[in-house]
């Protein structure tokens, strides 16, 4: 049946619809665009280092201003081509992005998947929910939970208020948008006490969403917390 579909319906590149060899794949030109995050890499933050720093290194930004959250890995660097994958799949319900990003991310992550208790992504409000009519983020949280045999756990966390769009907000903005955002229902306090989370969502720009969802999950009881996305933004 793989065979017969392909043979009607012959894939294409995922952004440029240039013929390619399978489904879910980017043609050569596109692929070149993404800059994936390999080792060395701030051990805290992720963000790549020109050379090897030695094993457990830190960034001077995560030494001058340490984040909540525990760890923070990344598929790619923001850039125009991976831009273009995460708004079609914000924005424009480009959902067959989602295996071929998750994949990417669970490689990224590894190591935090293998120590994860549950995979929380960061909720919408209801609100924008009902317009947007999925969350990208629970979309990938729940591909790489499946992927690395993790409980997906999208109740865990709740976006208590409606806020802005963070696009066009500046650092300080941004954190006083998100401030207080969410919290963990008091149904799910058990449930979460103790547990090691691996917070999910899809670009990291300043940081002050996951910030402002890692202290919730804190203040609800989380043992830990790691954040995986799939892009996030150089030299943040």
């Amino acid at each position: 049946m793989t065979g017969l579909g392909d043979g009607l319906f012959p894939p294409h590149c995922a952004l440029c619809r240039t013929p390619v060899a399978r489904a879910h794949a980017l043609c050569p030109a596109c692929w070149t665009g993404l800059v994936f995050i390999e080792r060395p890499y701030c051990a805290r933050l992720g963000t790549p280092f020109a050379e090897e720093m030695g094993e457990g290194a830190l960034s001077p930004a995560a030494i001058a201003a340490p984040p909540r959250y525990d760890r923070l890995r990344a598929a790619v660097l923001y850039g125009d081509a991976s831009g273009r994958l995460a708004a079609g799949l914000k924005y424009a319900d480009r959902t067959d992005l989602s295996p071929m990003l998750a994949g990417w991310m669970a490689r990224a992550g590894a190591e935090l998947l293998a120590e994860a208790d549950l995979v929380v992504p960061v909720p919408l409000h209801r609100f924008r929910l009902l317009r947007r009519r999925f969350n990208q983020s629970a979309e990938l949280a729940r591909l790489v939970a499946r992927r690395a045999g993790r409980p997906f756990a999208p109740q865990l966390l709740v976006r208590a208020r409606a806020t802005r769009r963070q696009v066009g907000l500046g650092r300080a903005q941004r954190q006083e948008n998100v401030r207080g955002a969410f919290r963990v229902p008091d149904s799910q306090r058990p449930r979460i006490a103790g547990r090691r989370i691996l917070l999910v969502d899809d670009v990291f720009t300043t940081g002050a969403t996951v910030e402002a969802a890692t202290l919730a999950l804190r203040r609800g009881g989380a043992a830990s917390v790691d954040v995986l996305v799939f892009a996030r933004v150089a030299g943040t």
